[in-house]
C-alpha cells in the first residue's frame, strides 16, 4: 500500500494541516511542490501510447449495442474514481493546466502527483497527495479515526466525512455518488437486456443493484458464474490501493473485455489443479488449511476499455476477482488475462529492458509465453494461500492494513513462480522452460519497479529484488547485466513464498511493516541501472486509446 516512513508520515500529516481541504490546495504550497522547472514532454513520453482494438466482428447486434452502454457505464466509474483520487473539480484542474503534455500527464495520473517517481507534485501550486486521498477528511489523524466508534467506517465503501459540528460520520457510496450511481445502474440494467449470455444478463443485474446497495456479495457471486460470454464487464469499487492511510476503502473502476475463446480453451485445464497447488504451497500446514473454491475460472480476453483506478498511471494487465474473501472459499476466484495489454508491455518495455539489462546469454530466455504464464499464475496465487489470520480475529486483509496490498502483490508474484515450478515438475506444464520463466520474471522487476517504490506493486518487487539477491539468485557483472542461478533462484522462491505466508497467516502488523520499510525500497546499485534505462528512451508504461470506434467491426 501507498505509505511512507514514519518521519515522512508526520512531515507530510503536517504539511496537509497548513494545507488545509481542497479548496485552499492551490495557495499554499507554490514555494514548495515544485522546485524545478519540468520537461512536460519527457514525462507524457514515459508512457507509449497504444490502441485497444479487437475483432468484434462475431458478436450479435444486441451485444455491440450492449458494448455501447457499458462504455457509458464504464466512463461514469471513471469520473468517480477522479473524485476519490484527486478529491477536486476534475474539469477545473485541467483546464487550468496549459501546456498540452502536462494536461496529458495529469490525465495519465487523475491528478497532480507522479505515480512513477514516488508521487511527486508536478502540477505547480499543490500540496502532497493525502495518504487517505479523498476517502477522509484531509486533518483527520489516524489516532481520531481509531477512537471513533462506528460500524461502517472500516467498510471498503464508505466515505468519511466531517458533519456541520466537525465530527466525523461515515458516508455511503451510493449517497455521496447518487446521481453518477443511478445512471451507471441504470445503464446496466438497460444491457442486461441485451445480453445474449443468460448468466451474463443476470451478473449485470445484481450489479447494478449492488451499486444502488453497496452490498456486492451476491453480483459478486453471480458474476462466478459467467463463463460462456463473450463480453465481460468488471465494473464498481474493488482495489484499494488508493487508500494509503488504511487500506480500507475500495475505489471505482471498470473493463470492458472480450474474450478470445481460443485462448481460453487452452488454460482451462489448470484450474481442476488449485486444490492440489494449495496442498504443495511451502509452508507449515497450517498455514495451508483453507481450501481455495473450485469453481475458479482461467480465461484469456482482449481489452478495450480502462476506467478509473486500474486506468490510473501503470495499467493492470491481468485480474483476479473477486476480492470477497467470503466468495474466494465458496466458489474461488476468476482470473482474466488480458492478452492484448500483456503483448503491448512485453514488446515496449520487457523486450527493450532485456536489451541493456540482462546478459546476452540469459537474454535469449525472455519469451511472451513465459511472460503470459507468469502474470497468469501470478493471479492464481491471489486465490491461494490463507485468508484469515491463524488468531481468529479476521481476515489478513484488515489485520494488516495500509500493508496488505504490497506483501499480498509480493506473495502472488513469487507463488505463481512457484506453481510455475511445481506445475512443470509435474509434467503439467510444458508451455515455456524454467529458466524462461525465471529470466523472463527478473525481466519483469525491471518492468514493475520503475512505477516507483511508493506504489503497492513497487514495494512488492523491492521485497522479491532484494530478497533474492541475498539469496543469490541472480548475479550482476561489472557491466550491470544480469543472469539467473537457476537452483538459487529455486530455492530462493520457496523461502520467500514460506516467509511471506507464514507471515500473512499470522497478521503481524509490526513485521510486515518493519519488513516493507527496509526491503520494499529500491537501493542505490538498482537505482543506478533503473537511471541507466533512462537514457534508452524506453517507456516505463502504457497509455491507451480506446472506445467503440476503435474496434474492428
Amino acid at each position: 500500500m501507498k505509505i511512507k516512513h514514519l518521519a515522512m508520515a508526520l512531515a507530510l500529516a503536517a504539511t496537509l494541516v497548513s494545507c488545509g481541504e481542497k479548496q485552499e490546495q492551490k495557495s499554499c504550497c507554490k514555494k514548495n511542490c515544485n522546485g524545478h522547472t519540468e520537461n512536460y514532454e519527457a514525462l507524457a513520453n514515459q508512457y507509449a501510447e497504444v490502441t485497444l482494438t479487437t475483432d468484434i466482428s462475431h458478436l450479435s447486434e444486441n451485444e455491440v449495442q450492449m458494448l455501447e452502454l457499458l462504455f457509458k457505464a464504464g466512463r461514469i466509474m471513471d469520473n468517480i474514481y477522479w473524485t476519490e483520487n484527486f478529491n477536486g473539480d476534475k474539469d477545473e484542474f485541467l483546464d487550468g493546466i496549459e501546456d498540452e503534455n502536462a494536461r496529458k500527464y495529469a490525465r495519465i495520473n487523475y491528478g497532480p502527483w507522479d505515480q512513477l517517481d514516488n508521487r511527486r507534485v508536478f502540477i505547480p501550486g499543490y500540496c502532497p497527495k493525502p495518504e487517505g486521498a479523498g476517502f477522509y477528511p484531509t486533518d483527520m489523524t489516524k489516532e481520531e479515526f481509531e477512537a471513533w466508534e462506528n460500524a461502517d467506517k472500516t467498510s471498503q465503501y464508505t466515505l468519511i466525512r466531517r458533519d456541520e459540528d466537525g465530527n466525523l460520520q461515515a458516508v455511503w457510496y451510493h449517497e455521496a455518488y447518487a446521481d453518477q450511481i443511478l445512471k451507471a445502474a441504470e445503464l446496466l440494467n438497460q444491457a442486461s437486456t441485451l445480453a445474449a449470455d443468460k448468466e451474463f444478463a443476470e451478473y449485470l443485474k445484481l450489479r447494478a443493484q449492488a451499486l444502488l446497495t453497496d452490498d456486492y456479495y451476491y453480483s459478486d457471486m453471480a458474476w462466478m458464474d459467467v463463463r460462456n460470454n463473450n463480453v465481460d464487464f468488471v465494473v464498481g469499487p474493488i482495489e484499494n490501493y488508493t487508500d494509503g492511510l488504511f487500506g480500507y476503502k475500495a475505489a471505482h473502476e471498470s473493463f470492458i473485455l472480450i474474450k478470445d475463446q481460443e485462448w481460453t480453451k487452452k488454460l482451462s485445464r489448470y484450474v481442476a489443479l488449485l486444490p492440489e497447488l494449495q496442498t504443495k504451497l511451502p509452508v507449515d500446514p497450517k498455514y495451508k488449511q483453507e481450501k481455495p473454491g473450485s469453481d475458479a475460472d482461467l480465461a484469456a480476453y482482449d481489452v478495450v476499455f480502462y476506467g478509473g483506478d486500474c486506468n490510473m498511471a501503470s495499467k493492470t494487465i491481468a485480474i483476479n476477482l473477486p476480492n470477497d474473501e467470503r466468495v474466494q472459499l465458496q466458489k474461488g476466484t476468476r482470473k482474466l488475462q488480458l492478452k492484448n495489454a500483456m503483448r503491448a508491455k512485453f514488446d515496449k518495455i520487457v523486450v527493450p529492458i532485456s536489451e541493456v539489462l540482462v546478459s546476452p546469454e540469459a537474454r535469449k530466455n525472455v519469451k511472451f509465453d513465459a511472460f503470459f504464464s507468469n502474470v497468469m499464475f501470478h493471479e492464481v496465487a491471489h486465490g491461494l494461500g490463507i485468508k484469515n489470520t491463524l488468531d481468529g480475529q479476521g481476515t489478513v486483509r484488515h489485520a494488516l492494513k495500509e500493508q496488505y496490498s504490497a506483501i499480498e502483490e509480493a506473495k502472488a508474484d513469487i507463488l505463481g513462480l512457484f506453481l510455475v515450478t511445481k506445475l512443470s515438475e509435474m509434467g503439467e506444464y510444458t508451455t515455456t522452460t524454467l529458466e524462461e520463466n525465471y529470466t523472463t520474471f527478473m525481466a519483469g522487476i525491471f518492468r514493475s519497479v520503475r512505477f516507483g517504490a511508493a506504489s503497492a506493486h513497487g514495494k512488492a518487487n523491492m521485497i522479491e529484488f532484494n530478497y533474492l539477491a541475498n539469496e543469490g539468485a541472480f548475479t550482476r557483472d561489472e557491466n550491470g547485466l544480469y543472469d539467473i542461478d537457476f537452483p538459487k533462484m529455486k530455492l530462493a522462491v520457496e523461502k520467500l513464498g514460506g516467509a511471506i505466508l507464514t507471515a500473512q497467516g499470522n497478521g503481524d502488523y509490526e513485521f510486515v511493516k518493519n519488513w516493507i520499510a527496509t526491503d520494499g525500497v529500491i537501493k542505490p546499485e538498482l537505482q543506478a541501472d533503473l537511471d541507466k534505462l533512462a537514457g534508452y528512451g524506453i517507456p516505463k508504461d502504457i497509455v491507451y486509446k480506446m472506445g467503440m470506434e476503435y474496434l474492428k467491426k
